[in-house]
């Protein structure tokens, strides 16, 4: 139980650390009008201030700790059984096998319950883009035009409108490519930060550093979204898609439109401020796990002599 309740604090950390540079990266990936990086941080903080960074990030706080939560607590105990199963106690290192299987799973598990929570945060980071009606038709946007008024008021009223519109099914738009991206991408987040924690550990160590977690989490993250780009990059172009209007029917035909109209650089777009974000959101999000961990298991020590 202390595994469900660690992810979740590590998960609420993560997101308030990463939302910034997460909405940079969505623009980038399933926006129009941005030349860069750089240029994408000029223009958000230039039309939309300091908040616009920050939009959408209420319900992926609300949401996505609960969604952490599982998925730490998935994998951990996943791991755990299958290292009692092959060995007879859990106390054993988990092998390369019990890594992956674990981590397949979490990834599997992330997408049932995390799609939805990732549509609802990238409509609500990417309605804030009026001028791309105006933009397909070469026009100027007019201030009291309808299409540059927000579509959805919240994550509520986001939520409902797609279960209006498209039903049940419209709150996982975009999962297929999700998980694609989640199952191979949970297991270079895990086994990463499994291995190189092991690795910069020394011997005889019994507890856990926050250097270390720290860096070893940092650097699985960022191993982790930046091999995940080309399939994230899909993902945010189906999700965003339905925002103003629709152009996509199903993976195959994103790629395919995306490679057509932009070449294969697209695919890789918003690879550095994946990777930058990895880092720290990754780090956090492990650093606030393993310590709530700890912290949860001295009290039941006490609690349970």
């Amino acid at each position: 139980m202390e595994d469900f309740l660690a992810g979740w604090i590590g998960g609420a950390t993560s997101v308030i650390v990463g939302h910034p540079l997460d909405t940079v990266k969505t623009r980038l990936q399933a926006g129009t009008g941005y030349g860069n990086t750089l240029n994408c941080v000029l223009t958000v903080y230039k039309k939309e201030s300091v908040t616009g960074f920050f939009k959408g990030m209420s319900f992926p706080l609300a949401s996505i700790a609960v969604y952490s939560s599982v998925v730490f607590g998935v994998f951990s105990n996943t791991q755990k059984f299958l290292t009692q199963y092959r060995c007879g106690e859990s106390s054993h290192s988990p092998s390369l096998s019990d890594l992956i299987l674990a981590s397949m799973l979490s990834g599997v598990v992330s997408v049932g319950l995390g799609g939805p929570v990732d549509l609802i945060k990238i409509r609500l980071q990417m309605q804030t883009q009026p001028f791309l009606k105006a933009a397909n038709l070469h026009l100027k946007p007019r201030p009291k035009d309808p299409w540059n008024q927000p579509k959805y008021q919240g994550p509520i009223h986001c939520m409902t409108s797609i279960i209006r519109t498209e039903g049940l099914v419209g709150l996982y738009r975009g999962a297929n490519a999700m998980l694609l991206r989640d199952v191979p991408g949970y297991c270079l987040y895990f086994i990463p930060y499994v291995f190189i924690y092991e690795w910069i550990t020394p011997e005889n160590y019994t507890t856990s550093n926050p250097y270390t977690v720290w860096l070893a989490g940092g650097i699985a993250g960022a191993i982790s979204w930046g091999t995940a780009t080309p399939m994230d990059v899909v993902k945010s172009r189906l999700q965003a898609d339905g925002v103003y209007c629709n152009k996509y029917k199903g993976i195959m035909d994103c790629i395919s439109q995306s490679y057509q109209k932009e070449g294969l650089k697209v695919f890789f777009r918003g690879i550095t401020v994946n990777t930058i974000r990895g880092f720290p959101m990754s780090a956090t999000m492990f650093l606030g796990y393993e310590l709530s961990l700890r912290i949860l298991r001295r009290d039941q020590t006490v609690t349970n002599p």
